[in-house]
């Protein structure tokens, strides 16, 4: 799908606040080919930094809490850099005092980084496919077979759940409270390419980890 295959570099780039309240970690890419490639996923890395800052401030502010009381600490993940593919996860913990505990958030980013092109989890699919349905079902069962706590009936995944890639897994992810409680944390259910192959959309990132 590429013809960039070597990894591209990555560098970490760090915010912080007069009083350190603020304190975040995320990455800048280099190393392509077209440099309009490359600032195009640098901005919408920093994009996506912002808009996690914003959605956790704004729900704090809504419940009452001055943003002087919130403590904010960002980092990223990198999934995959390899075969043209970079899939990587941008997390934000806010806590506001003096709430019990704090809240996160995780977004992940998949790329092609010969073209700069973001794919969502629709786009990694042929037209047509039932992948909503089918890797329902995939995780319903290691729902089951890993006896995961779920907050009422398990419905399936969205049209576009948050999901990244990394090896030869396509990562289907939920975030906290949207199907378990709190307590357990982030449900990450690995899928393997080879157990979809037949959905997977050619010359798209989950196509070259096959």
């Amino acid at each position: 799908m590429n013809n960039i295959q070597n990894p591209v570099y990555i560098f970490t780039r760090r915010i912080v606040s007069p009083h350190q309240d603020l304190i975040i970690d995320y990455p800048f890419v280099t190393g392509f080919k077209t440099l309009a490639v490359q600032n195009s996923i640098n901005s919408r890395i920093i994009n996506t930094v912002n808009e996690l800052i914003y959605e956790q401030t704004g729900k704090l502010l809504d419940q009452g809490y001055k943003a002087p009381q919130m403590t904010i600490q960002g980092w990223y993940e990198i999934k995959t850099n390899e075969k043209g593919v970079l899939s990587l996860s941008i997390g934000n913990y806010t806590i506001a005092y003096p709430a019990a505990h704090g809240l996160t958030i995780i977004k992940s980013l998949t790329f092609d980084i010969d073209t700069g092109k973001e794919y969502n989890l629709e786009e990694l699919f042929k037209p047509g496919s039932d992948y909503v349905g089918i890797l329902s079902k995939i995780i319903e069962k290691q729902i089951k077979e890993r006896e995961i706590p779920i907050l009422g009936e398990f419905k399936g995944i969205r049209r576009n759940q948050d999901y990244y890639i990394a090896d030869k897994a396509l990562v289907i992810y939920f975030q906290l409270y949207e199907i378990t409680p709190y307590a357990f944390g982030f449900p990450m259910f690995p899928i393997s390419v080879y157990e979809i192959q037949d959905i997977i959309r050619e010359g798209s990132p989950l196509s070259a980890m096959l």
